[in-house]
């Protein structure tokens, strides 16, 4: 059965997307290098290794949501679940570069979100857990099938500033926030019989009332 290595080797976002995504470039290795894998169907698990980097004062500040307060990070920094994704690796033998594409929200109740969000620089540590099955061709020329546990894991130190560029390309200077229906429907009225000409308007007034400082 094929030994199955993974390295992330880079990533990128593609310029094209319907959506946000970025596409990590992923390194497969077997170990027994004549032997010929047919397919690998490749699940991951891509995990936010928080505790691997320091975080600055406003960093932190960004992040009270996540972990609460500072002085308590030693019992709440802990990593955070990014996301769950899957690829299909064609054939190869040896080794092979496979696109592992991962799709990216922009929704502020995410947790990975306001932590993507919070870091405004440095790097990002992720750790990948893949698991799947692999296809691959035995020793009298049939198909065989074998299952890749979750022991398989990779690190990769993904740049702050690509999220943020992809994040920017799609949503250039602006943020997207979720509002229960009732709350939207007061927002509504309020913006309405006050002839404001834009959900940006209204906001600012309200914060404005409020005492909050508002930027433009």
């Amino acid at each position: 059965m094929p030994d199955l290595s993974f390295e992330v080797v880079g990533v990128e976002a593609p310029p094209y997307a319907a959506l946000p995504q970025l596409m990590f470039k992923l390194r497969i290795t077997n170990a027994l290098e004549d032997e010929r894998v047919h397919t690998v169907a490749l699940r991951c698990q891509i995990q936010i290794a928080a505790t691997r980097r320091r975080y600055s004062p406003a960093a932190q500040a960004r992040l009270l949501e996540v972990f609460g307060e500072p002085h308590r990070w030693r019992e709440t920094l802990r990593p955070l679940l990014w996301t769950l994704t899957s690829t299909v690796v064609p054939r190869f033998t040896g080794s092979t570069v496979a696109d592992l594409p991962v799709p990216c929200t922009y929704d502020f109740e995410v947790a990975s979100t306001k932590y993507f969000d919070a870091v405004e620089d440095g790097e990002i540590p992720l750790t990948f857990l893949f698991s799947g099955t692999v296809f691959y061709e035995g020793a009298h020329g049939n198909l065989q099938v074998g299952q890749i546990s979750w022991e398989r894991e990779a690190t990769y130190h993904l740049p702050a500033s690509v999220w943020r560029e992809l994040m920017a390309h799609y949503f250039p200077n602006s943020a997207w926030i979720r509002l229960p229906k009732d709350i939207f429907d007061r927002l509504a009225a309020y913006r309405a019989t006050r002839g404001l000409p834009s959900w940006e308007e209204a906001v600012a007034r309200l914060l404005e009332a409020s005492g909050e400082e508002v930027r433009s």
